[in-house]
């Protein structure tokens, strides 16, 4: 999952990416509203976190601003009183957490705003013999757990969700790099080769394709 965070405490937003990262949800960082639009308008986000005092407009006028076609929005706010949290689901956000919120309570309410209907699939990703929770960041084949780390999860996560369809390696990077982190060229292949590795290691050497050129797929090689 990647998400947007829009906050201007710089060094709270960074500690909230920080700890976020270690659950599963990648995050891109934006101080204002300019700062956050030009962030909207070249990425793909699963979910938006945001603040209401921006130093350059109103959370809210923002809320206002985008497209029906948006991410879901979690507004992170100091603002506590009641009419403050109608007034920001009423103007459009999904749901509303008062500062100061522990990240594990942000990171479930980010994930169960990407599974509502119609917006994601369920909390367990199943293919085959291939299961993954996508709350845990736990995945097995028929049962053995495989020691995958983060990046690895992320990766297998975005393919089993896209099950049977390639996956544009532009696309997957844009899952698993913020646009602060720096990607080597073949940064995602050693993703791909090291979660390779565990499905052959689990008896599973031929569901994670690599179509040279355009991206990866994972299902069965006479899908492709």
């Amino acid at each position: 999952m990647r998400t947007l965070i829009i906050e201007d405490n710089t060094e709270l937003a960074n500690l909230l990416a920080e700890r976020l990262a270690a659950r599963g949800i990648e995050s891109d960082i934006a101080g204002g509203i300019v700062e956050a639009d030009d962030h909207m308008a070249v990425g793909q986000f699963d979910a938006i976190m945001l603040d209401l005092g921006l130093p350059d407009g109103d959370g809210i006028d923002w809320l206002r601003s985008l497209p029906t076609d948006r991410p879901p929005v979690l507004i992170l706010s100091a603002r506590s009183t009641l009419d403050d949290r109608v007034t920001g689901l009423d103007t459009g956000a999904d749901d509303y957490l008062v500062k100061p919120a522990e990240v594990e309570e942000i990171a479930a309410r980010l994930r169960a705003l990407v599974r509502r209907p119609g917006r994601r699939d369920p909390v367990v990703l199943k293919v085959g013999n291939v299961t993954f929770d996508t709350t845990s960041r736990q995945a097995e084949v028929d049962g053995q757990l495989l020691a995958i780390g983060r990046k690895e999860a992320d990766f297998l996560e975005l393919l089993l969700r896209n099950a049977g369809k390639v996956v544009p390696r532009e696309r997957l990077e844009g899952t698993l790099y913020s646009a602060a982190d720096p990607v080597t060229p073949n940064a995602l292949e050693a993703v791909a080769s090291r979660l390779r590795r565990r499905f052959a290691e689990a008896g599973e050497d031929n569901i994670l394709h690599t179509v040279r050129g355009v991206g990866y797929f994972f299902g069965s090689r006479s899908a492709l």
